[in-house]
């Protein structure tokens, strides 16, 4: 997915918003900013905009020299997301559709996006579980639910820090013993690491790899040969979140896409509304006539 005229003042924000949570110095901000700018003004737009993303947040780790700028609110969260989960598993448990409801409450999960909201709170969270409950799935799950069936290996491409806590409940509907969770290689605003992955106890359910890539996606040419092969070899692959979809969307490969459409720009691509849980297969993954993103279960 190419980046669009409207990507860039939301890029611009998001390297401000960095800044701002390593320090509260102003002239590190401007400067910050000014980086930035100057680094738009270079960015190739047929690109997804992760890649514009990635060099941003370079940037800002080397301007500020913080590695992690978003660490403890990455902690937050995840412990936010570990106290719901007892509550969101007896959803499940409870559920008449348990594959269906886990699919949603991964997606309430990705709202823990501080790359589209800086200012994201406790409450903000809650109520996407609310939601996650009650509104349609844009999907076809049927699609979903055969194509993990006759899969025998599937590689889990996880999105954020405690959004992953979400994630481990699809995963056990999934199967653990045939996934494979990927998380990034190094830190990236609010993405997980494998430090994050096994802070949320997803190492005891999972194998986890990393991508060797510090872009908020799935950049394939900027990922490792290790992880590379993992995704070449799976049988099926599940992406979480817009980052992932942004970078992903036209890949040729077997892949599930399973986020929240936060932004018009997501929902004008996959022909949603801003708000709408989807799961959207690719053209491989699910046959024409058998998945549309747009249907409604």
């Amino acid at each position: 997915m190419k980046t669009y005229l409207d990507c860039i003042p939301c890029l611009i924000r998001q390297g401000l918003d960095s800044a701002r949570a390593v320090t509260d110095d102003p002239a590190v901000h401007e400067r910050v900013l000014r980086e930035v700018c100057r680094a738009a003004v270079k960015m190739d737009m047929r690109q997804s905009a992760p890649v514009m993303a990635q060099h941003i947040h370079r940037l800002v780790r080397d301007l500020s020299g913080v590695v992690d700028p978003y660490r403890q609110i990455k902690e937050r969260f995840t412990q936010l997301a570990l106290g719901v989960y007892p509550y969101l598993e007896s959803c499940v448990a409870e559920a008449a559709d348990a594959m269906k409801t886990a699919v949603q409450l991964a997606i309430a999960g990705n709202v823990i996006d501080l790359g589209v909201n800086g200012s994201l709170d406790d409450a903000q969270v809650h109520r996407a579980i609310d939601r996650a409950l009650t509104v349609p799935l844009r999907g076809y799950l049927p699609s979903f639910t055969e194509a993990v069936s006759g899969a025998e290996s599937i590689l889990y491409l996880a999105d954020n820090a405690g959004e992953i806590v979400f994630d481990r409940l699809l995963i056990e509907q999934v199967g653990p013993a045939k996934v494979t969770l990927a998380v990034r290689g190094a830190p990236v605003i609010n993405d997980a690491t494998a430090d994050d992955a096994r802070a949320a106890g997803l190492n005891e359910c999972v194998e986890i790899i990393d991508n060797g890539s510090d872009a908020p996606g799935t950049i394939l040419g900027d990922c490792s040969d290790a992880f590379r092969r993992h995704f070449d070899q799976a049988d099926l692959i599940i992406a979480k979140g817009q980052g992932n979809y942004e970078t992903l969307s036209e890949v040729e490969a077997d892949i599930f896409f399973v986020l929240m459409a936060k932004c018009p720009i997501i929902a004008r691509d996959l022909g949603c509304e801003v708000g709408d849980f989807i799961l959207s297969g690719s053209a491989c993954a699910a046959t024409a006539g058998r998945q549309d993103s747009r249907a409604r279960i």
